[in-house]
């Protein structure tokens, strides 16, 4: 059963019997919102990309994304650059998977960002998600969706974070603006 998640809310990261979970992939999923024109609906492409930025002791250690595609310790993958998002039917356009028995012991928080690489506002987009699904089941455990758009290029999405022997997920839900996740960084510090 997935929880749709609101700004700040939070979960525990295990299955339904109690174990706690070892594999996770953040799935991000958008289209291009219809724009009414001189010849009727045209959509623009967008490219949003996915991001996981990996925290030690609230300083980033490294990241995972279009450019970086595997964490330098093998424990986080991103599946590659989508373009131009999807057809909005509800499919991840951009995925990054997280072996969470792999991430290193001094690894306590990875925070999970969307922005517009074309520089589009969340105005222009329809259907924008990030999910928490359980690798090893597929089943989608959380929901995160963009709502309301707005005149930003960013988001910061959620974090997974260390809780006691196990990871729990915050929805942080902030707007930002930015291309690529270094210009997320000042939102990004004041949510660990």
């Amino acid at each position: 059963m997935s929880v749709n998640l609101s700004k700040g809310q939070g979960i525990s990261l295990q299955k339904s019997d109690g174990a706690a979970l070892t594999a996770v992939r953040m799935g991000l999923g958008w289209r291009a919102a219809p724009r009414r024109g001189l010849f009727g609906k045209r959509t623009k492409e967008i490219d949003l990309d996915a991001s996981a930025v990996l925290f030690a002791d609230k300083q980033p250690v490294d990241v995972v994304f279009f450019r970086h595609l595997v964490s330098d310790d093998g424990s986080v993958k991103h599946t590659g650059d989508n373009l131009v998002g999807g057809a909005g039917q509800g499919g991840d356009d951009e995925a990054i998977m997280v072996d969470l028995q792999r991430v290193p012991v001094h690894i306590d928080q990875i925070v999970f960002t969307v922005n517009s690489f074309t520089g589009q506002t969340f105005a222009e987009v329809e259907n924008a998600f990030c999910r928490i699904v359980d690798e090893t089941t597929g089943e989608e455990l959380a929901r995160y969706t963009l709502t309301g758009g707005g005149q930003y290029t960013a988001q910061i999405m959620a974090k997974v974070h260390r809780q006691g022997n196990g990871w729990q997920m915050t929805a942080i839900g902030e707007p930002a603006n930015g291309r690529t996740f270094q210009d997320l960084m000042p939102t990004i510090l004041p949510k660990l």
